[in-house]
């Protein structure tokens, strides 16, 4: 049986801090966060993302900040994978990053805090 993917934009582009809706996203086997940050001038973009466990039907889930982001940094292999609890970005750049396995949700919503400006994009990777 083949793999589907599945994008989701969270936040589009937005030009303050602002949170996403939540997003159901039970059943996904991976999932992955890509973050943007463009017309940069100064400041930084900071990235975080909040899970929830309640079912599909769930009205208002409850949101709890995650650590759980395995980032895209190089590493040997003596070391252990990165795991953060945000992603800051100071350029116009791209970071991509992946919740542990261990890290089942349903829920996804995602934060961009702006400090001073820039336009702050966040898309959701699902791999079902």
């Amino acid at each position: 049986m083949s793999n589907t993917t599945k994008v989701i934009t969270a936040l589009d582009a937005v030009a303050k801090t602002t949170t996403s809706n939540k997003f159901y996203v039970g059943g996904a086997k991976r999932i992955g966060l890509l973050f943007r940050r463009t017309n940069h001038g100064s400041g930084s973009s900071t990235f975080t993302v909040n899970g929830g466990m309640e079912s599909e039907d769930t009205v208002t889930p409850t949101m709890t900040a995650l650590s759980m982001l395995i980032t895209n940094t190089a590493n040997s292999n003596v070391q252990n994978l990165i795991r953060v609890a945000s992603v800051a970005l100071v350029s116009n750049t791209d970071a991509l990053v992946w919740l542990d396995s261990v890290c089942l949700l349903n829920w996804i919503s995602i934060t961009a805090t702006e400090v001073t400006d820039g336009n702050h994009t966040a898309f959701i990777l699902l791999e079902y």
